[in-house]
């Protein structure tokens, strides 16, 4: 198999003209119909393109997070009301930790700054904090497709849900970061996509990225996965996370949860690939991680009087379920993820 990862394009990324820095970043609203790439000086613009899925992926939405504010400190005339703008980016979505991670990352680095530097400093040292945090992207994504291809047999039919892909990275993937590398090492035969209702981002942006890098695809629809295993046409689950409990319970795309009881029902392996960002230290189980509530326009396009909806984004799988966690650090059983 020849990939084509030249094909993917960097998702999110900071950068500075003649007119000052602004922030790229793939709207993936249009996706599969169009590669369309936005340009912005506006840090409202930033938060407001991860409020409506335009930027996705915890990585991503993190990085974009940092980015943001550092387009504030770009053209803001002093340090007053920094915090205050951080704190409206970093409670752009509530689920994904990665979001509070690179924002309080980006607070610190201004926090040990010199006393005294003003502004225009804060505004360049954010500037290459957020250009150092996309590189340690790649290279980590890249570290946990090395580590997660170890787990692949040659030949293997992959499932995955959702989009753990480049596109919801820098660049590379968590998820997708595994298949990719053990396709290069020849290992994989197929990729199964599931839709991942009601937004479709397995539809519209993992089917769109695995066949552009020059992976055989086949997308199916949510309620087909079992049938799929019994039918013994998958070797391996490989799903992101957004963010991961001490005790090794994940949040993930609403959908997740159900597939990995599918999965232990059928011995099929189940794997967690994510940056050791994801894990939140501070909950001790899954019960502590907050799911965002999304609307029900995402469901039925039309409303239908009398019919409510309930739309949560993600669910939490419970650690007994998924056969390993993949880090930039290596490949853990979910208990062993502190030691």
């Amino acid at each position: 198999m020849e990939l084509h990862l030249e094909n993917l394009p960097k998702t999110v990324e900071i950068g500075r003209d003649a007119d000052g820095v602004y922030f790229e970043y793939v709207d993936q609203r249009a996706l599969p119909g169009e590669l369309r790439m936005e340009r912005t000086r506006d840090w409202r613009q930033v938060v407001d393109a991860v409020k409506v899925l335009a930027v996705r992926g915890a990585p991503a939405i993190g990085l974009a997070g940092a980015a943001a504010l550092a387009l504030w400190a770009a053209y803001a005339e002093s340090l007053e009301g920094m915090r205050d703008a951080a704190e409206v980016i970093a409670t752009a979505r509530p689920t994904a930790v990665n979001l509070r991670w690179a924002v309080d990352r980006a607070l610190a680095e201004v926090g040990d700054m010199p006393d005294g530097a003003g502004i225009a400093a804060a505004a360049d040292a954010l500037f290459s904090l957020v250009e150092a945090m996309q590189v340690e992207d790649e290279a980590r994504n890249r570290r946990i497709g090395e580590h997660g291809a170890g787990l692949i047999a040659p030949g293997s039919r992959i499932l995955t849900h959702c989009n753990a892909g480049s596109l919801a990275t820098y660049y590379y993937g968590t998820a997708l970061g595994v298949v990719y590398a053990a396709a290069e090492q020849g290992k994989v035969e197929r990729v199964y996509a599931d839709e991942t209702r009601p937004v479709g981002q397995g539809a519209r942006l993992t089917s769109w990225e695995l066949a552009r890098a020059g992976v055989p695809v086949t997308l199916i629809c949510d309620n087909m996965a079992a049938s799929l295993m019994a039918k013994g046409e998958v070797d391996a689950v490989i799903v992101g996370a957004d963010r991961i409990a001490r005790n090794g319970d994940v949040a993930n795309k609403i959908g997740t949860y159900g597939l990995a009881v599918i999965a232990r029902e059928h011995g099929v392996p189940f794997y967690v690939a994510a940056p050791s960002s994801t894990v939140d230290p501070r909950l001790e189980d899954g019960r502590g991680i907050v799911i965002e509530q999304r609307a029900a326009s995402e469901v039925l396009a039309e409303p239908i009087e009398g019919v409510e909806v309930w739309n949560p984004a993600f669910d939490v799988t419970p650690a007994r379920f998924i056969t390993r966690i993949i880090t930039e650090d290596g490949a853990f059983e979910p208990s062993a993820l502190f030691g």
